[in-house]
Order: C-alpha cells, then structure tokens, then sequence
C-alpha cells in the first residue's frame, strides 16, 4: 500500500474518470464480481472484479464520488447476484407481484449503502486503499449482524470452487475477507496511474493470492473412510411452492414422501438409521398431526424421523423441527429462532398494518415466533446435530452459538420460494462453507432441492438435483477435527479490524502533526 507522500503525489489522478463513465463502470464491475457467486462460480472474474473495483475508487474524487463508487459496486453485484429474490413474491403473483421490484430495488440499494460507507470513508483517509481494505472488511462483518444480519454473498464466497475456501476454518468468512480485498488492493494499486513501486507492490499481491491458494491446499482434508457407516435418507418431494398447500396436492405430495421414506434399500446397501424430510414437510399443525405422525413412524420403520411441522401455542405460531422416535413419540422439538424479516415475521407489524402490507408472513399478526436459540439435539447412536432451518445456514455465528459441538449439522429447507435459478445454488453453498468453517457433515433436505450429503471438508458427497422429487441413501460422513474458526468465531476477525483501523488513526495523526509542523 503506498504512503502517506505517495498518495500525496497520486492526488491529483483522482478525479480522472467523469462520474458518467464511472458510475455505470461501477455497476459492471459489481455485475462481474456477482458471476462469482453460484450457479455461475466465475471465481476468476470475480477476484480482478475486485481488483476493478478498488482502482475505480483510486481514481474516483474524494468525499462523495468514493462514496456512489462504492454504492454502485454494491448494486450491481447485489442486484445481479440476489435477482432471485424476486421469486417469493411471484408464487401468488395477484397478490403480492407487486412488491418484487420494489423488493430488489430495495434489498440490493440498501446492501449497497454498507460498500458506500466504507468507500466514503476510505476516500476522506489519509491511507486510501489500506483504509478500504479495512473499512469494506468493517462493513461486511457488520452485515452479519445489524439488523439482525444478512450474510448472503459475503465477499470471499466467490472461493468456493477452489482450496482457498478451507482458510474460513481457521479465520472465518470475515478474516478470509480481509486477506481477499488486502491481496485485490495491492494489485489495484500497482495499477494506480502514477504509482511508485509497481511491480514490487504487485508482487505481494500475487504472492498473497499464492499463498492463499497453497494455504488452502494443505487445509483441505483428505477424503474419509465411510465404510460401515450408519446409513441416512433424505427425502426430496419436490412441491412447488404454488402447490405446496393446495389442499388438492396436499395428498399427493404426503403420499409421495411415505413412499419414499418406506422404500426398501439398494441390494446389498443397509436400512437407513435415519431419515430427513424438508421444512414444514407436515401440512397439519403438530397439535393436529398425530395420525400423520403415526404413518411417518410405519413407513420408516425402524429409523428415526427428522422432519419440518408447524406449531402453535399460546405464544404464536412456530417453525418447528421435530425428531420422531422408531417406536413413535417425539424424540427431540427445535423452534426455528432466526426468523426471516419480512418473510416470516414483520418489524414493525402494526406500522405495516395501517398501510395494509403483511409481506409474506401473514399466518399471523407478526408471523411466527422466534425460538430460544441454536440447540443441539440427541439422535442417539448416531450422535448429536445442530438443527438448521432455511435461513439459519446463512449464520456462521449462530453455528458458533452452540452450547455443544455436535456431530453432524442438519439443514431441513424450503428453497421452492427461491424459484430454479440462482437462489437455491447460492443457499446450496453456504450450507458448504457452514460445513467447512465448522469441520462438520451436513444433512441438507430440501423440498424441491438441492438436498444433499456434505462432509466436513464442504464436499457434496451425494446430491438429489433441483426439480426432482425422489429420495438419495448415502453414508452418514463422521465428524473432522474441530476447526480453530469454531472456537473462537468472529472475535479475532473483528479484534484484528479494530486494532488495525486504530493503529492507521493514529499513525495518519502523528504524520498529519508533522507536516502541520
């Protein structure tokens, strides 16, 4: 990174691209680092789209040019990445089609303001490009927890189909961001009209994307012995979502997922131990569920039953997750206690109410209720898991929230509100890269899929596609060492970026004091 007398004689390259031509360069920039993300996974288009990015803002003016630099790399990459967050607004298009541009103008607009920040405030530092490397680190780990978080497509996701991923083990999804945008920010400064240096700055860069690669290397685990493992079943009923609680298709999509949990195994392949059904697989409320519950135990015989109902008490309504004994009887009860805004409870539900906006949580005023937090339940012989419902597989730190370690992460999910394009695929590899920051296999049913068998290194061992309905039998993969990221979460990631920000404070005070002097 230069010094405070290089970015004084670099100064005056600011300002060299006219805001017509910058602002929509921007939003392409953002739109090619977006193709990192699934189902695309160009991650070498993604890495020197952040590299475009950090010399746009190089070469953008001070103050609020830096600032819509930053806003409009943050709208092309979100609104192309997160386009399908449309679809949940289409399922019953007369109603509620009306908000899904509004909703995308939104999501991605207000994501984008996070970069802006962190542009603004880098472009009003002393030390530019070091100061965005911290400040965009600054605000994607912010991004995970102000108002209630939204970590989908963090910075270094676009890792996910090479080695450098298996680094979110030891420094999380929040320091892999910093060693991203540190090694992006070398390159761009090397080309940075006027820099001094250029090749030796460069050659860090490319030395630190080596060595994230090599790193990566050696922390990918070797693939494991699953030889006598205990068997498991996922069970994927594809039912759209338009479908899924017409009281037509109800039966049939019920009768397909007993069918497939009573399906006799492969020749020579033994009985599954347990068996996974998606979110809400039950279409009666639990209090009202007993005779269903009864044919789920007869079909699974003597397997236990994991497996989404609702549920109602005199608090709310409840996302639930339920674990049915062989014998019959509830085995294990988790409440989903990371809600979707907007889409499973409304802020503000009275505000909304007067203007007759319930979004799409409209069982009940406010929707469903949260639960008391992760929970770790006893699946007997086969260990213990971590439930995970939908959305809670986007939370590296509620992964961390857990009292226990368990043995496996169980995600049941309904990712037919997310449509057939990009959403699901995205859903698909955070569930990996949970697995791999926690050293853990994952049991992912999805309704419409992808459901799929993950170990603890994020491979997908065994997968049911997007589409079909059907059931997959595979080995349930053991649990790998514990990860240094499970320990310790996002504190070290956090604690780097304050004592970093303050140590660049005070060295641009100490250095202004001089030349005022």
């Amino acid at each position: 990174m230069p010094d405070s007398r290089a970015a004084d004689r670099l100064s005056a390259t600011r300002g060299l691209l006219p805001g017509w031509a910058r602002l929509p360069l921007a939003v392409a920039v953002g739109v090619i680092i977006g193709l990192g993300q699934p189902p695309y996974d160009l991650w070498y288009l993604a890495f020197p789209g952040y590299v475009a990015a950090i010399w746009l803002f190089l070469v953008s003016a001070r103050g609020t040019p830096s600032a819509g630099t930053g806003w409009a790399v943050g709208l092309g990459y979100f609104g192309f990445s997160m386009s399908w967050i449309v679809e949940p607004f289409l399922v019953d298009a007369a109603t509620t089609g009306w908000m899904a541009p509004f909703a995308l103008i939104g999501l991605a607009g207000g994501l984008a303001l996070f970069w802006g920040l962190a542009f603004w405030f880098a472009g009003r530092a002393r030390y530019p490009a070091l100061t965005l490397v911290l400040a965009w680190s600054a605000v994607e780990l912010a991004r995970a927890y102000v108002f209630t978080g939204f970590p989908w497509a963090l910075v270094p996701y676009f890792w996910l189909p090479v080695p450098v991923i298996q680094w979110v083990s030891v420094i999380g999804p929040h320091g892999l961001t910093v060693a991203t945008l540190a090694a992006a920010a070398l390159l761009a400064v090397a080309l940075w009209p006027g820099a001094a240096r250029r090749l030796r700055t460069a050659g860090f860069g490319v030395a630190l994307v080596a060595f994230l690669f090599g790193g990566g290397m050696m922390l990918t685990p070797g693939a494991q012995d699953l030889d006598g493992r205990p068997m498991v079943r996922l069970v994927q009923p594809n039912a759209a979502q338009h479908e899924k609680w017409d009281p037509d298709m109800i039966p049939v999509f019920m009768e397909r997922k007993l069918r497939y949990t009573a399906m006799a195994p492969e020749p020579g392949t033994p009985s599954p131990d347990l068996v996974v059904w998606p979110e809400t697989s039950v279409p009666n409320l639990l209090h009202r569920a007993g005779p269903v519950l009864d044919e789920i135990t007869q079909a699974a015989g003597d397997a236990q039953v994991v497996l989404g109902v609702q549920r109602a008490d005199q608090a709310g309504y409840y996302n639930s997750m339920l674990v049915v004994a062989p014998e019959g009887g509830v085995n294990a009860l988790y409440d989903k206690h990371h809600l979707v805004p907007f889409g499973e409870y409304m802020p503000a539900a009275a505000v909304f109410a007067r203007w007759n906006i319930a979004g799409l949580a409209a069982r009940a005023e406010g929707g469903y209720s949260a639960g008391p937090g992760p929970q770790v339940v006893d699946l007997g012989a086969l260990g213990s898991a971590l439930p995970l419902i939908c959305y809670e597989a986007v939370f590296p730190q509620d992964l961390n929230g857990a009292l226990l370690r368990p043995d496996m992460l169980i995600q049941i999910t309904n990712d037919a509100w997310f449509g057939t394009r990009a959403g699901p695929y995205q859903h698909l590899a955070q569930a990996r890269i949970r697995a791999i920051e926690q050293g853990l296999p994952m049991l992912r049913s999805a309704n419409t899929g992808v459901s799929a068998v993950i170990d603890g290194a994020g491979r997908v061992l065994d997968a049911l596609p997007l589409g079909v309905a059907g059931y997959l039998d595979a080995p349930l993969p053991p649990p790998m060492r514990q990860t240094l990221y499970s320990r310790t979460g996002d504190l070290p990631a956090g604690a780097v970026l304050l004592f970093a920000g303050a140590l660049l404070w005070a060295r641009g005070r100490r250095n202004g004091r001089r030349e005022s002097d």
